[in-house]
C-alpha cells in the first residue's frame, strides 16, 4: 500500500482520540482553558451525562477576532511564549484540544476580551466568525459530543456513569485553585477565594473536619522542591484512593512517584487495603519535571524521580510522627519559693495540665484535681515548702481500667479511653524500628540468577536495599549476588528480588524489603506487648499512657487501628439527656 497524508479532518478526529476520551476530557481540557486564562469563576453545565450537552462558562480575559480564528486549527496556542516544551507553567493548551473537540462534536464559541467593540462567535464547524452581543470571558457550548464518530459513541458508559466522572474531575480542578469558585449544573457549589481546608471539606466531606494534618516543608537539596497541603490522621481512610488529590506545578496528575511515597509514608500505620486521604502540592522547577508526557496532561516525569520520592516520604513521616508532646514545652519544672528557687525536678514523661505532688523527687498525681498543693522537700530535710506546679498531660490522668482491655483517663472535660494492646504494641514497634538493622555477611554469596533487564532494576536501587540490610552486586550480565542480608530472615531470596525487580520496572522505585521489614517488626511487636484481658495496676496504665505522650505515630498500632479516643463531656451529656 502507498503511503499518503491523512486529511486534516481525520488527523482531528485521531488527536480526539488521545485527548477526548470521554465527556470528562472534554470537561477537563476546558475548564483548564478557562483557568489559563485567569477566570476566578467557572460555570459548567452538563447534559446528559455530556453526551448531549457540556457549557462552560468563564469570566477570563476572553479572545480578540484573530484569536479566536486561530484557536481552532491545530497546533496553535497561547501557552507556550518560547520553544521551551520544559518550561510549561500553564495548565493546559488553549487551541490544541479545542479542534480535537470540534472534530468529535458540534461545537460553538463566544468569547469577548473587553477591549473589541463587541464579542465574537465561532462555528467551529464552518469557521464562521460573527460579531456577538457576549460581553466579557468565554462560553464554549459542546453538543452532540460524539455524534461525528459513532463507534465512540456506542462505548460511553451511562448517563449516570459519565456525569460521577465529570464531578470527579471538577473536585480535583476545584482542589488545584481554592481562590477560584466553581458550579456544576447549579447543584455543586465550590466558593471563590475559600480557604484550603474549607476547599478539602468541601470535596471530601464534613468528617475530614479537624482530622487532618498540615504539611509544609522544602527540600534542602539543590533541586528546590517544597511540598505543601494536608493528610489525613491515619485513623481517617477510604477504601479507595478517591480522596487522594495530588498536584504538580498546580496541576492535578496521578503520578506512580506520588502514589507510591504516599503509600510508603503510610506503611506501618495503616492497612495496605485501606488508603489515606491527601490534598498535596509538590512546586519543583519547570526544568525539573516534564509535563508534556500524556496528550491528557495527567501524567508526569521527574528528571530525578528518586529525589522526589525521598522528599515526600520524609517529610510525610516527619508529619506523621510527631510526638503528643507539644514543641517548645520542657519536660523539667522549676519552682520558685519565697526565699529560693528550689532545683527542677526532671520528668521522663510527656506534659499537660494536671496537678502532682513531688516528694524526695517522687511525682505522684494528687488525689483530687481540685488541690493545687505542691510539696519539695526544704535544705532542711525535715519540713515542705508549699507550692504549685502545672504539667501537662496529653492522655490526662488515669480512673482505671474496664475489661482489661481499655484504660480509661479523664483529661480536662473530656473522657479518655485508651487500647492498652494498641498502645504497647506502637510502643515496642517504634523502639524495634529505631535500632540498627543486624546484618549477616555471607562467606559465600547467594546467586540469583535473572534477566538481564531485571538484574539493571535491582542493581539501580542497591543504595536502598543496602539501608535495608540487603548488600547485592551484579555477577555478570544475567545474576545478581547477594553478600550481606539482614540476620536471622529466612526466605526465598530469588523470589523476593524478582518482586523488587517487577516493582522497580513498573513503579521506577520498590517498597517490598521495607514492607518484608514492617512484617517482621510489626508481628515481633504484636505478640511482644500487653495483651487485650491483661489487668494491669494503676502504676503500669500511668505508665503506658506517659510512654505513648512521647511515642511517635501514637495514635495508631501498626496495623492501623486506634490507640485512643477523646469523648467530650458534653457528647456523654447527650447520652443521659443532660441538654
Amino acid at each position: 500500500m502507498a503511503v499518503r497524508v491523512l486529511p486534516d479532518f481525520l488527523i482531528n478526529q485521531i488527536a480526539a482520540g488521545e485527548v477526548v476520551e470521554r465527556p470528562a476530557s472534554v470537561v477537563k481540557e476546558l475548564v483548564e482553558n478557562a483557568l489559563d486564562a485567569g477566570a476566578d469563576q467557572i460555570m459548567i453545565d452538563v447534559v446528559d451525562g455530556g453526551r448531549t450537552l457540556i457549557s462552560i462558562v468563564d469570566n477570563g480575559s476572553g479572545m480578540s477576532r484573530d484569536d479566536l480564528s486561530r484557536a481552532i486549527t491545530r497546533h496553535a496556542t497561547s501557552k507556550l511564549p518560547t520553544d521551551d516544551l520544559l518550561n510549561i507553567n500553564f495548565m493546559g493548551f488553549r487551541g490544541e484540544a479545542l479542534p480535537s473537540i470540534a472534530s468529535v462534536s458540534d461545537m460553538v464559541i463566544d468569547t469577548c476580551n473587553g477591549m473589541d467593540a463587541n464579542g465574537w462567535q465561532i462555528d467551529a464547524t464552518t469557521h464562521e466568525i460573527k460579531p456577538s452581543n457576549w460581553e466579557s470571558g468565554t462560553r464554549i457550548r459542546v453538543q452532540n459530543l460524539f455524534a461525528k464518530t459513532p463507534a465512540r459513541l456506542k462505548f460511553l458508559r451511562g448517563d449516570r456513569a459519565e456525569m460521577m466522572s465529570v464531578v470527579e474531575v471538577v473536585k480535583r480542578l476545584a482542589m488545584s485553585r481554592a481562590d477560584v469558585g466553581f458550579v456544576l449544573n447549579n447543584k455543586w457549589h465550590f466558593q471563590k477565594n475559600e480557604d484550603l481546608m474549607t476547599r478539602i471539606a468541601s470535596v471530601m466531606g464534613d468528617d475530614v473536619v479537624g482530622r487532618m494534618l498540615e504539611v509544609d516543608a522544602t527540600s534542602s537539596s539543590n533541586v528546590g522542591m517544597k511540598l505543601t497541603g494536608f493528610i489525613s490522621e491515619p485513623t481517617l481512610r477510604r477504601a479507595s484512593s478517591i480522596d487522594q488529590y495530588l498536584f504538580v506545578n498546580g496541576r492535578p496528575v496521578k503520578d506512580k512517584v506520588l502514589v507510591g511515597a504516599l503509600r510508603a509514608a503510610y506503611m506501618d500505620v495503616m492497612h495496605a487495603r485501606e488508603f489515606p486521604l491527601c490534598a498535596l502540592y509538590l512546586t519543583v522547577p519547570a526544568g525539573a519535571v516534564d509535563v508534556n508526557v500524556s496528550p491528557a496532561k495527567t501524567e508526569v516525569h521527574f528528571l530525578e524521580p528518586n529525589h522526589v520520592r525521598s522528599f515526600i516520604i520524609k517529610t510525610l513521616r516527619d508529619r506523621l510522627s510527631r510526638t503528643m508532646q507539644q514543641p517548645g514545652q520542657s519536660s523539667e519544672c522549676r519552682v520558685q519559693s519565697a526565699d529560693r528557687e528550689v532545683e527542677p525536678v526532671k520528668f521522663d514523661f510527656g506534659i499537660r495540665r494536671e496537678i502532682f505532688q513531688v516528694r524526695d523527687d517522687v511525682v505522684l498525681p494528687l488525689a483530687t484535681q481540685q488541690s493545687s498543693e505542691f510539696r519539695v522537700k526544704s535544705s532542711d530535710n525535715k519540713s515542705y515548702i508549699d507550692n504549685t506546679v502545672v504539667i501537662d498531660l496529653p492522655l490526662g490522668r488515669v480512673v482505671g481500667q474496664i475489661g482489661n482491655k481499655y484504660i480509661i483517663a479523664q483529661k480536662d472535660d473530656n473522657m479518655v479511653i485508651v487500647d492498652q494492646h494498641a498502645a504497647h504494641e506502637r510502643i515496642t514497634y517504634e523502639k524495634l524500628r529505631t535500632n540498627k538493622i543486624k546484618t549477616q555477611p555471607l562467606l559465600t554469596p547467594i546467586v540469583v540468577n535473572m534477566r538481564a533487564e531485571d538484574v539493571v532494576a535491582v542493581s539501580s536501587i542497591a543504595d536502598e536495599l543496602k539501608v535495608s540490610g540487603l548488600h547485592i552486586g551484579e555477577f555478570g550480565d544475567a545474576a545478581v549476588a547477594i553478600f550481606e542480608k539482614p540476620a536471622d530472615w529466612d526466605m526465598n531470596w530469588a523470589d523476593v528480588l524478582r518482586a523488587i525487580a517487577d516493582e522497580v520496572r513498573v513503579h521506577g522505585h520498590s517498597a517490598q524489603l521495607n514492607e518484608r521489614l514492617h512484617l517482621k517488626l510489626a508481628n515481633y511487636a504484636c505478640h511482644h506487648s500487653v495483651r487485650a484481658g491483661q489487668k494491669l495496676d494503676m502504676v503500669q496504665m500511668d505508665a503506658l499512657l506517659r510512654d505513648i505522650e512521647k511515642t511517635e505515630r501514637a495514635g495508631q498500632c501498626n496495623h492501623g487501628r486506634p490507640v485512643y479516643k477523646f469523648i467530650p463531656m458534653t457528647e456523654i451529656d447527650t447520652w443521659f439527656e443532660r441538654l
